[in-house]
């Protein structure tokens, strides 16, 4: 009985120094991010490696065309905490100043001509004849729609490019004249009608064909918007599309391929955007997936709007 009586009490006193412990905090919360479907399968990992270190965190990915996606803060008056667009220059001509004020330009891709063993003429096709191959009557082909889509608006200015590139007069007409009746809402609605050999052919980004296994016709730089340096020649393709009202019309001009991601206003989750955010464009983080996915990093990149940046992501832009 003496030596339980010692043992309470020296336990006693052990308790007495000890500072009372919380349960460590767990950071919780609920993203929901607004992107281009080409960027669905990269962002899906970073969001799951995110939430590794953050399980209390839930990301809801929600993917569509980019223009289409900026559409729905405009028209629709949605909410999200991240927008990543295809283009950089939808979120400049649609929410900028109004729904954001800023937008870091992040990775870059290229235009191509995605097809499978099943597809017409694939043993055939190459970058000197991909477009003879399309026109072939019993060849069908898709795109996205130019409207809800960058990689609808880019198909039709390969086509244009390559009009001047070949020297074939009436060239872009005949491309964007045929099989319109397999246009659809974003280019990665296509991949199902591939698979299912509706069609033979897609235009489409090139990482979108890396990340399924598909094959692809890589296609000159003079036509496949993957250049910097050719931004003047790219410049002499346009194509007009719907603005932010229905009455009102964009043109978009030819442009090297950059993506862009920006939180908008109305976001109602900031500070842990800003976290994901810093994720995503990090190095060693979300742009290592970036370029293992066939998208390569832009980071850091000139921004027109730099001052307006928040300050802890300044970092990933230049000004």
């Amino acid at each position: 009985m003496k030596q339980l009586f010692i043992f309470i009490a020296l336990t006693s006193i052990l308790m007495s120094g000890c500072k009372p412990t919380s349960a460590p905090s767990v950071e919780s919360g609920t993203l929901t991010v607004f992107h281009a479907g080409s960027l669905s399968v990269p962002l899906q990992e970073m969001a799951d490696s995110f939430k590794a270190g953050h399980p209390g965190v839930e990301i809801l990915m929600e993917s569509a065309g980019s223009v289409a996606c900026a559409r729905k803060l405009t028209d629709m008056g949605r909410t999200c905490d991240i927008l990543a667009s295809a283009d950089y220059t939808v979120i400049d001509e649609m929410l900028i100043p109004n729904y954001t004020s800023w937008n870091i330009k992040f990775a870059s891709n290229e235009m191509a001509i995605v097809y499978h063993e099943g597809s017409k003429y694939s043993h055939e096709i190459n970058a000197g004849n991909w477009y003879e191959i399309l026109l072939r009557d019993d060849v069908i082909f898709g795109r996205s729609d130019p409207n809800a889509d960058p990689c609808g608006y880019r198909s039709e200015m390969v086509a244009q490019l390559a009009e001047t590139y070949y020297q074939i007069e009436g060239l872009a007409k005949k491309i964007t004249a045929k099989d319109n009746a397999y246009i659809r809402p974003k280019e990665t609605d296509l991949l199902a009608l591939l698979e299912s050999n509706t069609i033979d052919y897609i235009f489409l980004y090139r990482s979108v064909a890396q990340q399924h296994g598909l094959n692809y016709v890589t296609l000159p730089d003079s036509i496949n918007l993957k250049k910097p340096e050719l931004r003047e020649f790219y410049s002499t393709a346009s194509v007009e599309i719907n603005g932010k009202t229905p009455e009102e019309k964009v043109t978009m001009t030819g442009l090297p391929m950059v993506y862009g991601i920006t939180i908008p206003n109305n976001a109602t989750n900031k500070e842990l955007a800003l976290k994901f955010m810093n994720f995503i464009l990090s190095a060693d983080k979300g742009m290592a997936i970036m370029e293992k996915n066939g998208q390569p990093s832009m980071i850091p990149a000139y921004s027109e709007n730099y001052d307006s940046i928040p300050d802890a992501l300044k970092a990933f832009a230049t000004r």
